[in-house]
Order: structure tokens, then C-alpha cells, then sequence
């Protein structure tokens, strides 16, 4: 099945999801300039991707332009992605989308986004990473692994086995090529867990960004989350999977 899905998806874009920053609008705020500074922080501790979340947007202007402040203080170092608006990545010149289960089809974000994009997707359940065969995705992020504040999410978390059991049908279906995330309750204390259990990287809001210390935050989560990946078995940065 992963040869079948080489073949129906081409080639993977590069992703580096180890440590993956969410600026969440709820959550953090909507001053353009407070959310280009925690970027910009986190990114020189170590974050190594990042996406702009706004789930109660009232203004795809406003939105717009946070998401180009964000862009003019972490160019060139690492890629910022948007969820869910295909609209805005374009509009934008972002580097890529997040979708849920619930969003654009990821064919559709491919065709409007072109090869070169980005697109990540939000995995929930065994059949969704069982799809990932034939879905033309760059990386998946699995959860909620934990209970969360930051969404309000219906579904129960899955847990560490259940999150080992989803990186293990993703990697079923689309082989070791494809990054998999895991996403929710995630912090210091639990993080090097989620990283054993299969993950590739974790997608983080307050545990990287509460209280405006995102430097340290980062540099600090970075160490666990690379700790983490050696003791598993890899060797260098680009080793991920």
C-alpha cells in the first residue's frame, strides 16, 4: 500500500514538525504585533514550523494581515501554514494549509495550492489514517492526544495508545516517508512520552506560547523533543522518522 500511495501522491515537501508552534487567535490574542513577537521568539528557540489558527474569525481582512505580520518576522526561517482557509494561505503567499476532516478536500488544496505547498491534516480516528494512503499530504497530525482548553473538541481524547496505534495504521498505509504529529494537552512533562509512543513532533499553543516566554519555552521543549527522538533511535536532525 505505501509503494501505491508513492506512486498517487508524488513526492513529500519537507517537513520538519518536531517542535510546531500554533498561534491560535483565541487564545493568544489578536494584536498583529504580539503574535509576530511570540513567532518570531519561538522560532529563535527552536520551533521549527509554524500555523496561524483563527477558529472564530470575523474578519478575513484582519486575519490577513496578522498572518502577513507573522510572515515578515519569521521569513526565510521557518514555514508558516494556515488553518483551514485555503483563501487566506493564498491570498497570503503562505507556505502551505492545515485541514480538518472538515475542510477543503486535500485534492482541492492541492490543485489551488500547487505541488510545492504544504498541506497537513488532522487525523482522529484509525480510518481517517487508514485514507492516508491515497491523500496528497505532506505531514498528519494525530489527536487530540490529551484534554485540552485551547478547542472545544468533541471527541474524546485518544491517549498514548491511542495515539501509537494511529501512527502505526498511518504508517501502514502510507509508509515511513510521511511525518506524523500528535496535537493537544501536550507540555513539558508529557511530551517525551508522546515522542516514544511514534510521534514525529508535537503542535503546541500555551505550552510554548503562555505568558510571552516562547524562547525559553522553546528551547527547553526542543531538548526534550530531540532527547526524546534519539533515545528512539535517530541519529541526526534530518533522521526524523
Amino acid at each position: 500500500m505505501a509503494g501505491m500511495a508513492e506512486r498517487g501522491t508524488g513526492r513529500l515537501n519537507a517537513v520538519d514538525l518536531r517542535l510546531y508552534g500554533l498561534l491560535d487567535v483565541g487564545v493568544l490574542g489578536g494584536d498583529a504585533s504580539r503574535l509576530a513577537e511570540l513567532a518570531s521568539e519561538a522560532v529563535a528557540g527552536g520551533c521549527t514550523l509554524l500555523q496561524y489558527r483563527d477558529k472564530d474569525m470575523d474578519s478575513a481582512r484582519a486575519a490577513l494581515a496578522r498572518i502577513r505580520a507573522v510572515q515578515a518576522a519569521v521569513e526565510g526561517h521557518v514555514p508558516l501554514l494556515v488553518n483551514d482557509r485555503v483563501d487566506l494561505a493564498l491570498a497570503a503567499g503562505a507556505e502551505g494549509v492545515h485541514l480538518g476532516q472538515g475542510d477543503l478536500h486535500p485534492e482541492e488544496a492541492r490543485r489551488l495550492l500547487g505541488p510545492a505547498a504544504i498541506i497537513g491534516l488532522t487525523v482522529k480516528t484509525g480510518a481517517q489514517a487508514d485514507e492516508l494512503y491515497r491523500l496528497p499530504v505532506d505531514y498528519a497530525c494525530i489527536g487530540g492526544v490529551f484534554a485540552t482548553t485551547s478547542k472545544d473538541n468533541p471527541d474524546l481524547p485518544v491517549g498514548l495508545d491511542g495515539l501509537q496505534r494511529l501512527v502505526v495504521r498511518g504508517r501502514l498505509a502510507r509508509g515511513p516517508s510521511l511525518p506524523l504529529g500528535a496535537i493537544a494537552g501536550i507540555d513539558a512533562g508529557n511530551v517525551a512520552e508522546v515522542i516514544a509512543a511514534g510521534a514525529d513532533g508535537v503542535a503546541l499553543i500555551s505550552a510554548l506560547f503562555k505568558d510571552g516566554a516562547s524562547r525559553a519555552r522553546a528551547r527547553d521543549l526542543r531538548e526534550r523533543i530531540d532527547a526524546a527522538l534519539m533515545a528512539r533511535g535517530h541519529k541526526n536532525r534530518g533522521d526524523l522518522r
